[in-house]
């Protein structure tokens, strides 16, 4: 029988599916690090910014800017790429007073930018880490790189690249700003799937619902067209942002239109400093 370390998640039998509920996440935190985790904003800057904020209507975006946790810069500072493959082709200015022990490097080289992650995430077993930029916040000049990472098992740190996007230009992160957005995706289910292409005729339930909401969109779209109506909650629909069939009858009882993460709490021998969320805007 294999041993398990004290502190992981017990063993499920082989093949048995992993459960959200069963799902831990935690964040081991080595003496001397002192990593801001928190859980992740549905607020950003820029649809803030639209009128009457109307990009928070796009429930899939909201939800997509929550879903999951990041990790925040313990510094501001700037950075430009100069061009070419070589690590010092990166040059990067700290704002007075950061640590450069906790400020990122040019490691990598190819116009890359590497942020240490202060902490060994850990989750239940089967289930992988999905890590990667904030969601739906763009950066002009510089991207974020995305990898899944087995954490289940791995006892190695990993490190937040982003790649210059082109050569001689100015990019900044504030203090606090997120640098690794990641959340928990089970391992093993992807590649078990076998996706279909299926005529919609071929679900005349389906089809018949699609053609309802697409017929009640036109007159809706219509008739704000015609009425102007004032008040914002009158200029869009809210089926799907209610979880409601084109009929009015409910969907899913798990239907989502806001989360609620938990932020890491502490626990263990001693206190390891998280950083406290003011769930502020993110980025764009």
């Amino acid at each position: 029988m294999k041993k398990r370390l004290k502190g992981s998640a017990p063993e499920r039998p082989r093949g048995a599916p992993a459960r959200a509920a069963e799902t831990e996440l935690t964040c081991y935190v080595r003496q001397g690090w002192t990593p801001r985790v928190a859980p992740a904003s549905a607020k950003r800057d820029w649809m803030t910014q639209t009128p009457d904020s109307f990009a928070y209507r796009c429930l899939p975006l909201a939800i997509a800017n929550a879903h999951g946790w990041e990790m925040l810069s313990p510094c501001g500072f700037a950075a430009r790429w100069h061009g070419g493959d070589h690590p010092g082709s990166v040059e990067i200015v700290l704002d007075p007073g950061a640590d450069p022990e906790k400020a990122p490097t040019s490691l990598f080289g190819s116009g890359t930018i590497t942020f240490h992650v202060d902490g060994i995430l850990r989750t239940s077993e089967g289930w992988n880490l999905w890590v990667g930029g904030p969601p739906n916040a763009m950066k002009d000049g510089i991207a974020p790189m995305g990898g899944v990472i087995e954490t289940d098992w791995s006892p190695y740190t990993f490190t937040m690249n982003w790649r210059f996007t082109r050569p001689d230009v100015w990019i900044r992160f504030e203090e606090n700003e997120s640098f690794c957005f990641f959340f928990p995706t089970p391992r093993g289910v992807l590649d078990r799937l076998k996706p279909e292409l299926r005529p919609m005729e071929d679900q005349p339930e389906l089809l018949q619902s699609f053609d309802a909401w697409r017929a009640s969109r036109l007159k809706f779209q219509e008739w704000v067209k015609k009425t102007q109506p004032a008040a914002p909650a009158d200029q869009w629909q809210k089926l799907y942002y209610r979880g409601l069939h084109p009929d009015g009858h409910p969907g899913p009882t798990d239907h989502e239109s806001k989360l609620r993460l938990s932020p890491f709490r502490q626990t263990g021998s001693r206190r390891v400093c998280p950083v406290k969320h003011d769930g502020g805007d993110k980025g764009g």
